[in-house]
This record gives structure tokens, C-alpha cells and sequence, in this order.
């Protein structure tokens, strides 16, 4: 106990001999340039925040846009599409149908047969031009972009198709023509025997 008591009186000896050359430094100091330094540091990026929020909003506004626009410019492609071939069909009507009709090698009871199955792809083809004419003139019961290209481009197909059936009937009534034109002649030839 008498060991405890001298380190105990030591210890507090030397704290008292060591004390009174040791210089405080006195209470912590704060530096105010530091923190204001953060604070503008925050603001800064907040603001930058805001504006790349802006920005991403500014994007997301221009890829719908884009979106719309795309798909308009796809349902005019379909229109033009179904113009041209309506064009083609107009043109197959007023040339090769009349060559057909006026040749001599088709009989007089073929002729409304002829004219019958050319008059029913001519009013499928009025028939899809007053319809898309409906689809883009109106709401068509309020469909989407995506709807309307969808049933436009049905109506596409369906306008190659019936370019494909005048075509493929124009050429079995000119092979029709062919044929009969080579079995008259050679019905009719003049032999020199």
C-alpha cells in the first residue's frame, strides 16, 4: 500500500512539474471559410442536379416526340403505298383492260366475266380508300398511333394483294389472247401444196 501511495504522489507531482511548462493552446478554433466553402459547394450541385433533371425531362419529351412523328411518318408510308398501287391498279384498268376487251379473240360472253372479276378488285380498292380515309380523318373510336400503323399496314398487304390478283388475272386473259390468236392462225393458214 506504501508502494501504491509514493507512484500515486509521484504521478501527481510530475503532472504538476510537467504542467507548468506545457502552454495550452487554449480553446479549439473553428474556420468558418472551410464550411462556407461547402455550403457553396452544395448549392453548385444542387443547381446542377436541377439542371440535368431539366435536361433528362428536356430528352424524355424529345424521344416521345420523335416516337410520335415516326409513327406518322410510317402510317404515310402505308398511304403512299396503298396509293401507288391503287395508282398501278387505275393503270392496269384504263390500258390493259381495254386491250383485253377490245380484242377480237375474246368472246361476247367472256366480256362481262372479265369486266365482273376486275370490277370486284376496283371496289375493294375504292372500299380501302374510304376506309383509311375514315381511319386518319378520324379518331376511328379513339386508337392509338400504334393501332392505326397496325391496320394501315394490314391494308398495305391488302392493296399488294389485290395489285398481285389484276396482275396475275391481266396476264391469263392476254395468254388467253395469245392462245387464241396462235390457234387462229393456224386454223387459217394458207397451205401451198
Amino acid at each position: 500500500m506504501k508502494t501504491q501511495i509514493k507512484i500515486l504522489v509521484m504521478t501527481v507531482g510530475l503532472t504538476l512539474f510537467m504542467s507548468d511548462n506545457a502552454t495550452a493552446q487554449g480553446m479549439p478554433t473553428y474556420d468558418n471559410t472551410n464550411f462556407i466553402s461547402l455550403v457553396k459547394q452544395l448549392i453548385e450541385s444542387g443547381k446542377q442536379t436541377a439542371q440535368m433533371i431539366k435536361s433528362v425531362k428536356f430528352l424524355k419529351d424529345a424521344k416521345e416526340a420523335i416516337e410520335k412523328v415516326s409513327s406518322v411518318v410510317e402510317q404515310l408510308r402505308a398511304v403512299e403505298e396503298i396509293g401507288q398501287n391503287n395508282q398501278r391498279l387505275i393503270n392496269v384498268m384504263q390500258n390493259d383492260l381495254q386491250d383485253i376487251l377490245n380484242s377480237p379473240y375474246i368472246k361476247p360472253d367472256e366480256v362481262s366475266r372479265v369486266v365482273e372479276s376486275f370490277d370486284a378488285i376496283v371496289q375493294n380498292s375504292l372500299d380501302t380508300v374510304d376506309f383509311i380515309d375514315e381511319v386518319l380523318s378520324s379518331d376511328y373510336l379513339k386508337m392509338s398511333d400504334a393501332e392505326r400503323a397496325e391496320i394501315l399496314k394490314a391494308k398495305e398487304q391488302e392493296s399488294k394483294q389485290m395489285v398481285s390478283n389484276i396482275t396475275t388475272k391481266t396476264k391469263r386473259y392476254r395468254d388467253i389472247i395469245s392462245f387464241r390468236k396462235m390457234q387462229d392462225k393456224v386454223n387459217n393458214r394458207e397451205t401451198n401444196y
